[in-house]
C-alpha cells in the first residue's frame, strides 16, 4: 500500500474504533455484570471472533455468506439466539444470587462466549467487506494478504478501544460494590441489555449486493 492510503485507513479505523457500537456495549455490559477480569476476557474473545471474519473475508468466505440469503439468515439467527440466551442466563444468575453474593464469572467461559458472539455476527463480516477493500492497493498485489493485514490492524484498534471501555466500566462497578442491591440490579440490567443486542441482530437485514 502507498503511504497516503495507509494513513487514510488508520484515521478511518481510529474513528470507527472510537465510535460506540454493539461490540463496545457488549464488553461494557460484561464488565458491569462480571467485573474487570470478565470484561478483559470478553474483549479478547470478541477480538478473536473478529479475526475469524478477517481471515474469512480475505479468503472470500464472507462474500459467499453475504451473497446467500439463506447462509446469512442462518448465521444471523444463530448469533441472535446465542446473544439472547447469554443475556437471559446472565439475568438469571444475578437474580438467583443473594444481593451480598458476588458472581465469580470464569474468564475462560467468558472468553469462549466472546469468540462465539463475534464469530456468529454476520454484520461484522459485512463491515469488513465494505470497509477494508476501499484501501487495498491493486498495484501492490496479494489482495487477500492486504485485506488480512488491514483487518488485523482494525481488530487491534477496536480491541484497544474495548479495553479502555472495560477499565471505565470496571471503575464504575467498583463504586457500586457498597450497594449490593444496586449491583444485583446492574447485573440483571446487563443481562437484559445483552439479550437486546441479540434482538437487534435478529432484525438486521442482509446488505445489498
Amino acid at each position: 500500500m502507498n503511504g497516503t492510503s495507509f494513513t487514510l485507513f488508520l484515521l478511518a479505523a481510529l474513528v470507527i474504533a472510537a465510535v460506540p457500537g454493539p461490540g463496545i456495549f457488549y464488553v461494557a455490559a460484561r464488565t458491569l455484570s462480571g467485573g474487570k477480569r470478565a470484561g478483559i476476557a470478553s474483549t479478547f474473545g470478541t477480538a478473536l471472533g473478529g479475526l475469524v471474519h478477517v481471515i474469512a473475508g480475505g479468503l472470500g468466505v464472507s462474500a459467499m455468506i453475504l451473497a446467500s440469503a439463506e447462509l446469512f439468515t442462518v448465521l444471523k439467527f444463530a448469533g441472535a439466539l446465542y446473544l439472547v440466551w447469554l443475556g437471559l442466563k446472565t439475568f438469571r444468575e444475578a437474580r438467583d444470587l443473594l444481593p451480598q453474593q458476588a458472581i465469580a464469572t470464569g474468564t475462560e467461559r467468558v472468553f469462549r462466549e466472546g469468540v462465539l458472539v463475534e464469530a456468529l455476527n454476520p454484520k461484522t463480516a459485512a463491515f469488513f467487506l465494505a470497509f477494508i477493500p476501499q484501501f487495498l492497493d491493486p498495484a501492490g498485489g496479494y489482495p487477500a494478504l492486504q485485506f488480512i493485514a488491514l483487518g488485523l490492524i482494525s481488530v487491534a484498534l477496536n480491541t484497544l478501544a474495548d479495553v479502555v471501555v472495560v477499565m471505565m466500566a470496571a471503575t464504575a462497578r467498583a463504586g457500586l460494590t457498597r450497594n449490593p442491591n444496586l449491583l444485583q440490579r446492574l447485573r440483571q440490567g446487563s443481562g437484559l441489555f445483552i439479550a437486546s443486542l441479540g434482538i437487534s441482530l435478529a432484525l438486521a437485514r442482509r446488505p445489498n449486493s
